[in-house]
């Protein structure tokens, strides 16, 4: 799987490595492109998940905001209720970024 933003590809795994919860292809940190996630100050933290912390995808032409999300210390009831470890992948904002 990839996910992209316009011509740049930002992550690419085997679909046995992503992990999708809540319909978000999650992709494990080893398949991103290096250099184009910048750290974001958006705020947020999810009821079940936990703390996220967001990323602004830059490309060579544009800088997306908040379009891609991490959990680096989900809950445990979390890793146990989605059956894998996501702790560190990151996910995409579907609005901002092909994933297919």
């Amino acid at each position: 799987m990839k996910a992209v933003a316009g011509e740049t590809l930002l992550a690419e795994a085997p679909a046995n490595e992503i992990v999708v919860i809540e319909g978000h292809h999650y992709f494990p940190q080893a398949s991103l492109t290096i250099g184009v996630l910048r750290p974001s100050p958006k705020p947020y933290t999810c009821p079940w998940k936990g703390r996220a912390e967001y990323f602004d995808v830059t490309t060579p032409s544009r800088t997306l905001s908040d379009a891609a999300w991490t959990y680096p210390s989900p809950k445990h009831s979390a890793i146990e209720h989605v059956g894998h470890d996501f702790t560190g992948y990151i996910a995409f904002d579907p609005h901002q970024v092909t994933v297919s």
